[in-house]
């Protein structure tokens, strides 16, 4: 008789595309999102909170760079029941389409404008890479119901404030706003967009979108070729263009370079490039609005700035669009320096809540890739690697356990973050190895000498030496940085230790 074939161990092992989050990381996000919720909520925003789950028609198919219905995203068809065609559902890729879903759902029962931020994870089922994860947290805050640029303008003003609220000074970002109404009067110009059959040339057009998106990656020649026949990369892979005459590229090209030392001559120089173009024109005036109301709030081209290589990939956008890009250098995994880039971005996507109404509906709004705002505080040393870990209680003895549970307990009670050793307490030095590998600032003894006493012997692990797994008791006790107080004493004493390594953390700060 053949033995039966064992069931394969699965591996342990994270998608592909996907990583997991310790300690540290999840508390520096943690304490990132409640400084940029600070901020929305400051501003007169209200939390709101979505389902990750929804139908794929009512997410649309707005990501870039990709010609399949459900590509893009992670989706999933349910069971039919019975001759009711059933529904394919898909995790949410961002943020702004469910809220388009929402709002059109329970705009009864919403104030008008409605001003809501949300915070939490999307997911795209795209290829990964260095630093591109399937899987990403994203921070956005929308006005719905406000048809004025004075919306659009509020929240680049408060986009700055977060990037200044969360670590990153004047001088290393810059806001950079645009307008894909200017954009759509360049391509009238160029003859790729008619206003009158707006679904022409849409393949042209969006080769075009997704080409100068990449200008920070590719540059104005890699950009050029992909307007014109297309592009090889390094890798021999091609990527078909948009067919563009010379001239038609030219324009474009134009555009791309349209930007002047000054807020003013960049607007002059776009006034002239979309003249003809009645779409192009307002669009013009609309940036030169939000200029002079950003200004007015003092909010100048040292922190925001019209800059009209700034496309944004997604396709509901319909006016302003506005990206923050941190403009300090790091040094990539070969050692080269580059510029961090883009670390948020949004815009007006007046047309995304008409798929569910029919009726237009003005909406803008900016996400925050809280990911890549945390990896640019790392990379620039403003972010701690990690995290103190807890004050531990050792266990010397094991049926005292109620005696140490009671300490700990005092402990947290003054808001001290702190543990018992809960593994196997006879060998002294696992615990204390432990306490070491966990980062605990300090550890607390009490035997049955310590007992009788009346008082705590209190480690500061941090000062003192690394402790060998093979360490006495005796040889711990005799090292310096180990303090016997009474035990009475003992919260001030470690508050006194917690004290003197917050102090020399902030000396050792950026």
């Amino acid at each position: 008789m053949a033995k039966p074939k064992k069931t394969p161990r699965p591996k342990a092992e994270t998608p592909k595309g996907f990583r997991d989050y310790f300690g540290a990381e999840v508390t520096q996000r943690t304490e990132m999102l409640r400084a940029i919720a600070g901020v929305y909520h400051r501003y007169g925003f209200d939390a709101f909170e979505s389902s990750g789950v929804e139908t794929v028609e009512a997410l649309g198919k707005f990501l870039p760079d990709v010609d399949r219905p459900n590509e893009g995203v992670f989706a999933w068809q349910e069971d039919a029941e019975g001759d009711k065609p059933s529904d394919w559902l898909a995790l949410r890729y961002d943020l702004t389409a469910p809220l388009a879903r929402v709002y059109a759902q329970h705009q009864n029962d919403l104030p008008k404008p409605y001003r809501r931020y949300a915070m939490g994870p999307v997911w795209r089922n795209e290829k990964p890479g260095l630093g591109r994860f399937r899987q990403f947290y994203q921070c956005d805050a929308d006005t719905v119901g406000a048809p004025s640029v004075a919306a659009d303008a509020e929240i680049c003003a408060m986009l700055a404030d977060c990037l200044e609220e969360v670590g990153i000074p004047r001088g290393d970002y810059v806001v950079r706003v645009n307008n894909r109404k200017v954009l759509n009067g360049v391509m009238e110009i160029a003859g790729v967009l008619d206003p009158k059959t707006p679904e022409a040339f849409a393949r042209e057009r969006g080769i075009v979108l997704r080409a100068i998106d990449k200008l920070d990656r590719l540059g104005l020649e890699g950009v050029r070729a992909l307007l014109g026949e297309g592009r090889k990369d390094d890798s021999g892979d091609f990527t078909d263009g948009a067919g563009l005459s010379d001239t038609q590229a030219d324009i474009i090209m134009g555009f791309m370079q349209a930007k002047g030392a000054t807020g003013a001559d960049t607007v002059a120089q776009l006034r002239a490039l979309v003249q003809g173009s009645d779409v192009g024109a307002q669009g013009v005036d609309e940036l030169e609005t939000i200029a002079d109301l950003l200004a007015a709030g003092g909010y100048g081209p040292d922190r925001i700035e019209i800059d009209p290589s700034i496309v944004r990939g997604l396709g509901y956008y319909t006016g302003p669009v506005f990206e923050a890009e941190l403009t300090f250098e790091i040094f990539d995994e070969k050692g080269r320096k580059r510029q961090f880039g883009s670390v948020a971005g949004g815009g007006r996507y007046d047309d995304l809540v008409k798929r569910f109404t029919g009726q237009e509906v003005p909406a803008t709004g900016v996400s925050i890739g809280v990911d890549r705002l945390l990896a640019a505080l790392h990379a620039k040393g403003r972010m701690q690697v990690s995290e103190p870990g807890p004050v531990v209680v050792t266990v010397m003895d094991r049926d005292r356990m109620a005696d140490y549970q009671a300490m700990v307990a005092e402990l947290r009670g003054a808001g001290i973050r702190a543990e018992v050793y809960l593994g196997n307490p006879k060998n002294f030095g696992n615990q204390l190895k432990y306490a070491d590998r966990r980062g605990s600032p300090a550890a607390v003894i009490e035997g049955g000498d310590e007992k009788a006493k009346g008082v705590v012997q209190i480690k500061d692990l941090i000062l003192g030496a690394k402790i060998a797994e093979s360490a006495t008791l005796e040889e711990w006790k005799d090292r310096p940085s180990q303090f016997e107080v009474p035990r009475d004493q003992l919260i001030t004493k470690v508050r006194e230790i917690l004290a003197q390594h917050d102090q020399a953390a902030g000396d050792a700060g950026p």
